[in-house]
């Protein structure tokens, strides 16, 4: 399945964010999907950590209802790359549609436009379907042609050069095949981050049950992500249900752990 993914939007004191039109997502190379990928919501009155959830301390310092992971946040053209190399996790279908995905990307936190790539892990049914994009944000998604599977070694990088452009790399170590796509565009570049990420199509759909994905060697600007000082963010319906909660940074490594019980 393919979505159209848009970036993360700040806003903790409002109730709830005003969406933007939504355009139609680029064509799949599995079954189509009808939803998209919307700007995060914060939830009002959550921004302090949950420190409950598989019996240890989480430590996200802000909840929203579509994103959970790590985003160094800070003035415009601050950032120039980000990194991250993770085992694409396996997702658990039983019954019904879930999604997820998994990224890198600068802008989005504070911005209308994110500049991503990463890979997706969804459930049609009982069905696992897995595969791997890029994304200019509002432009539509492209999804690759590649063949993406649990357990595969993933690598992504979003890299701005100068000149108003930007290279978007993605590797699966594990299946041999790289994809490195230059797109050129003027964006802010106030935020870079790393993020599993549930879909949106009139509301958050259900999120694919990944288990835990495991990021490691993270950078931003060519440093540890811990060297940002970056927010940490759990995913959370807006009554405070965990989805996915975002464990502890050391380094350039963490982990997200599905919570959507």
């Amino acid at each position: 399945m393919s979505f159209m993914r848009s970036p993360l939007r700040a806003g903790i004191a409002a109730a709830a964010l005003v969406l933007p039109a939504l355009a139609p997502a680029a064509a799949a190379t599995a079954a189509a999907a009808p939803s998209v990928f919307a700007p995060i919501h914060h939830i009002a009155g959550t921004t302090t950590p949950y420190f409950v959830g598989h019996g240890g301390v989480h430590f996200a310092n802000t909840e929203s209802t579509n994103w959970a992971g790590y985003a160094a946040v800070g003035s415009d053209d601050e950032y120039t790359s980000v990194s991250t190399t993770f085992v694409q996790p396996k997702v658990t279908c039983s019954s019904g549609d879930t999604y997820s995905a998994f990224w890198v990307g600068l802008d989005g936190y504070s911005s209308d436009s994110v500049e991503q790539t990463g890979t997706e892990a969804d459930c049609d049914g009982k069905t696992a379907e897995y595969s791997a994009w890029y994304e200019m944000y509002p432009a539509d998604p492209v999804t690759y042609s590649k063949t993406v599977k649990s357990g595969d070694t993933i690598v992504e990088t979003v890299t701005f050069s100068g000149s108003d452009s930007y290279k978007l790399y993605l590797d699966d170590e594990t299946e041999g095949w790289t994809e490195s796509t230059t797109k050129t565009g003027s964006y802010d570049r106030s935020s870079a981050e790393v993020i599993a990420e549930a879909p949106y199509d009139g509301e958050v759909l259900p999120l694919a049950d990944f288990g835990t994905v495991d990021f490691s060697s993270s950078t931003v600007n060519g440093s540890e992500l811990s060297a940002s000082d970056p927010t940490g963010i759990n995913m959370a319906t807006t009554s405070g249900k965990l989805e996915a909660t975002t464990n502890a940074l050391s380094g350039g490594s963490f982990s997200i752990t599905w919570d959507s019980k």
